[in-house]
Formats: structure tokens, sequence, C-alpha cells
């Protein structure tokens, strides 16, 4: 007896899940705890709210954002807000990303923020990576960031302009992509500013498939105000 059409279906879709996730690549969440230094997320949990403390936006104190719990505990009626679940999905330009915010957290650090001249650095599991992706945003204008990826056999230096996280990028960009588009922000008593054009995006640095990377270092020149959220590489 032959198998039946639904069982040949359901092993083609299985076998086609595996085969693309194969090609995809594994993402790894890559562990930025002790560069965190900023809670630029108001979080509720419970009628409890907490809220953010050094912003996003002019120069870091003028807003912020909040959760979804956050915003309807605000009354506020449609708010473009961050998700409760801070795993981001995926999207044809990026892994799954986790960001640093939770609702039941309600003193942790969430992000690294960057006023004027300075930067940071990290290191990742020594691997080849096809992907290695930057959850950033820049206000008070854009910010020029120079990465210098650092493999087991040399370095090598790269070089982008990160865009305000106002304005919208532009189709086709090779390195840049939206991990939130249209977000509202709120100013320090809760009380939304802004409904929505403001965005995180991700960068994409492009890591040598090739050569085993170990370490990141990210500078940035002193026009913008730079929070950064998260990183994700993908292993080959």
């Amino acid at each position: 007896m032959g198998l039946k059409p639904a069982i040949i279906f359901t092993a083609f879709l299985l076998f086609s899940t595996v085969a693309n996730a194969q090609r995809a690549g594994k993402a790894i969440q890559i562990n930025i705890d002790t560069l965190l230094n900023a809670r630029p997320v108001s979080t509720c949990f419970n009628g409890l709210l907490k809220s953010w403390t050094k912003g996003i936006d002019g120069n870091g104190d003028g807003d912020g954002y909040l959760t979804m719990s956050a915003a309807v505990y605000c009354d506020n009626r449609d708010p473009h807000a961050l998700p409760d679940n801070s795993l981001i999905p995926a999207s044809d330009m990026h892994p799954a990303i986790k960001l640093h915010y939770n609702n039941r957290d309600s003193v942790g650090q969430q992000a690294r923020y960057v006023s004027g001249e300075g930067g940071f650095a990290f290191n990742v599991p020594k691997k080849k990576y096809q992907g290695m992706y930057l959850s950033v945003t820049s206000s008070e204008g854009p910010s020029q960031l120079q990465i210098q990826l650092i493999y087991n056999d040399g370095t090598e230096i790269k070089d982008f302009t990160l865009p305000d996280y106002y304005n919208d990028i532009t189709t086709g960009d090779e390195n840049f992509s939206y991990l939130l588009h249209n977000l509202a922000k709120w100013g320090k008593k809760n009380i939304m500013t802004e409904s929505d054009h403001h965005n995180i995006d991700v960068l994409n640095i492009h890591p040598n498939p090739n050569r085993v990377l170990r370490r990141i270092i990210v500078k940035k020149s002193k026009p913008g105000f730079l929070v950064f959220w998260a990183a994700t590489g993908v292993v080959i």
C-alpha cells in the first residue's frame, strides 16, 4: 500500500523546514550582560509600572520606550509599543533576536548607551559566522560607527553610518534593516510624546564566513546618541 498524500506532504514540509534551517544556520544570542548600563524601557507586571531611567532621545534623557503592558497600563489607545515578549521573530533580513527587557524585571539594565565619543567590546563564541547582527538606535542625528572584527588570524575594520532612529532605512540596504518599526516614545512620566515613526534598527556587520570570529569592538565618534540593544550571530 502506498503512502497517503497527506503523509507525503507532511514529510515534505518537515524536510523543507529542516533544509531551510540548515541553510539559514543557527542563531546565537550573544551574552552582553556586562555591557548593559541603561534602562530605556518602562515595564509593567501585575499592575506595577517601573519607568525607564536612561532614555533613547535628548542625549538619552528625553524619552524612552514602553512595553505593550506598560502602555496599556498608562491608558494609551492603540500604542505603537514594544512587544511584551522581547524575543523578536526573524525576518527576511535578520534572525530571531532577543532583547534584554522583561516585564517581570523591574530593576535590571536593558541596553548599553554611548553618549559622545566612546565605544565598547565583547567576546563572541569562537566560530565561523555567516552573519552578525547588532540591534542599535541613534538619536540626535546619525552615529558614525567603526566596527573591528577580531578573528583568530587577524582583524578586519568596517565603517557604518547608523541613521537617526526617526529616519526610515533605504529599500534594498544590505547592512541595515528594522528590528522594530514605527514605534511611539514616552517622556519621563510615561506620557506619550510622539505616537509613531521611531525604530530599533539591525546592523549586519557581515563577518568573513571563512574566518573564526572571537571578539567585536565598536567605536563611535562624537555626534549622535547610541543605544546598543543586542548582538545575535548566525553560525555556519
